[in-house]
């Protein structure tokens, strides 16, 4: 799994910003030297594996660090991927592979996390911190080579936040920080029923929410990981470097309780994977991995006896543009709970 939603949507009733304005241009020059980064990286056949980011879990307003306080998250995350896609974008469904190599492209898993955000500054900026252990009955390794399959509900690789950094403007909400997953599920080389991969990943992180009006009500968002990774446990196998664009067009109601919008993601492999001398049974044109996903979210709040209790999230995004790797939909449901609950006005 992957970071949780650090509530991203949720702004106590009555709070206003007064920072001098700014941040529109910023946000749209990253993107832009993220894709060119993309573009320039080229790209020799390899065996792609994965990494350890969750494609779709920041969405709306993901540039805006949660107002400070403490949250309890709950995640349900299903992934149905029902077709490979080769470097040069062949469709391979699971039936056209030898049974021996044919993986199992299905994902469920749960996940529970604890989130504080504090008032201490650091460059200005609120400094947060996050916990998020989680559970799964099947981690995509290698999917296109087979090296993925079903098992019981397991404990996978924890991720924490050690730094979670927000800044807030009149116009522009900013975050930073950095993520870390350590390799606390099962994992053994070719194994069956593995629930983590084996690595330490670490990933940078940052991005920008744009208001288009005074009220905060229209806005748009980003945010970039780049993912690197140590070597996989008892092997030479070290995944590339990744990075992951993620966020969202939308409308927010009820000071920024509720949202609905157009969510995305898009990922790209940027270094070979280094493999020592594995041998892969590698049957199709493979090349660095690439993949696109799009889909509605809303957010609605849950109130009860004039207290906020908690924040509810469902996004769908389906995929599109993958090479090297899985195409199929993906659906996440997120539950936040304020501690202690926000009193409504």
């Amino acid at each position: 799994m992957s970071r949780p939603d650090l509530v991203v949507l949720l702004r106590p009733p009555g709070r206003h910003d007064h920072e001098p304005a700014g941040g529109a241009w910023l946000s749209c020059l990253f993107v832009a030297v993220a894709v060119v980064a993309c573009l320039a990286v080229p790209a020799p056949a390899h065996a792609q594996f994965l990494g350890h980011n969750t494609l779709g879990d920041y969405g709306l307003m993901s540039g805006t660090q949660a107002p400070p306080g403490f949250y309890l998250s709950g995640l349900y995350f299903r992934y149905d991927g029902d077709r490979l896609r080769t470097a040069s974008g062949t469709t391979i469904t699971p039936e056209d592979m030898d049974p021996a190599l044919r993986p199992a492209l299905g994902v469920n898993a749960i996940g529970v996390g604890v989130s504080y955000i504090t008032n201490a500054k650091l460059l200005g900026a609120n400094v947060g911190f996050v916990f998020f252990p989680s559970w799964t009955d099947n981690m995509l390794e290698v999917p296109i080579l087979g090296l993925s399959s079903k098992t019981p509900l397991g404990f996978t690789d924890l991720y924490v936040q050690p730094l979670n950094l927000g800044w807030n403007r009149e116009r522009a909400d900013f975050t930073a920080g950095v993520g870390i997953f350590a390799p606390t599920g099962k994992f053994e080389m070719g194994g069956e029923g593995n629930t983590g991969l084996g690595m330490w990943s670490f990933e940078f992180f940052g991005g920008t929410t744009v208001y288009f009006d005074e009220a905060k009500k229209w806005h748009f968002a980003t945010v970039g990981f780049y993912e690197t990774h140590t070597k996989k446990r008892d092997t030479n196998i070290k995944v590339g470097d990744i990075l992951t664009l993620e966020g969202g067009f939308g409308r927010s109601f009820l000071d920024g309780a509720a949202a609905v919008g157009l969510t995305y993601y898009a990922q790209w492999k940027l270094t070979e994977d280094s493999i020592g001398d594995i041998e892969l049974p590698i049957a199709f044109d493979i090349d660095k991995h690439r993949g696109f996903g799009f889909g509605p979210e809303i957010t609605l709040p849950i109130v009860a006896r004039n207290k906020l209790i908690a924040i509810v999230n469902i996004r769908y995004f389906w995929e599109t543009g993958v090479r090297s790797s899985v195409e199929g939909q993906t659906f996440l449901l997120y539950a936040t709970f304020p501690i202690p609950s926000w009193p409504v006005q």
